[in-house]
């Protein structure tokens, strides 16, 4: 390697460790309600900060699988990082009015343990996360319309969701009860 090359690499190399150290330092993200998912970092000053009077009306649409068997919906997690930031911002729970709607690919991620392992040999990550959120109060519906297309025993779901009539119905009815949709 020629001497320029030599200083210049040099060079570049101390720029790039100089760019570390100059990277902001966060708090670690707070996921208390639901540990599994995402957690909240209080960023001082945000606008639109969680306001402790409001109530959050969401309606997490579950239509994607999660990207490996180990890992959570994309559904729950969003809906779960939701829960950990009103709750690490000290909204109370109960201003939470959150449904979840599960059909399509996210179905696998319903199953219950049995099932999922004989599917993926791995156990559902899911399951904790769906009874943690049926304890702070969220809403979880599968589509039966899709359930019976598709041939799914009802037995073979987590019992911490019901079956619906259909997803684009229970869609329809909380988003004129002004709930947001979210879609995962």
């Amino acid at each position: 390697m020629s001497y320029s090359r030599l200083v210049l690499t040099s060079i570049a190399t101390c720029l790039l460790s100089s760019v570390s150290l100059l990277q902001a330092q966060w708090p670690e993200p707070v996921a208390r309600v639901v540990p599994q998912a995402d957690g909240y970092v209080a960023i001082p000053h945000a606008a639109k900060a969680p306001h402790k009077a409001r109530t959050y009306r969401a309606l997490f649409d579950a239509t994607q699988a999660a990207d490996a068997p180990d890992h959570l919906l994309p559904a729950l997690n969003m809906a779960g990082s939701e829960l950990n930031a009103l709750d690490a911002a000290g909204v109370p729970l109960r201003r939470a009015k959150f449904v979840v709607v599960f059909h399509g690919a996210a179905l696998d991620g319903i199953l219950d343990d049995t099932h999922y392992r004989s599917k993926f040999g791995k156990p559902n990550p899911n399951l904790a996360v769906l009874a943690e959120m049926r304890k702070a109060g969220v809403e979880l519906f599968v589509c039966g319309q899709n359930l019976a297309f598709a041939k799914i025993d009802p037995a073979t779901l987590s019992p911490d969701v019901t079956i619906a009539s259909d997803a684009l119905l229970v869609s329809m009815q909380y988003q004129n009860d002004g709930y947001a949709l979210l879609s995962f």
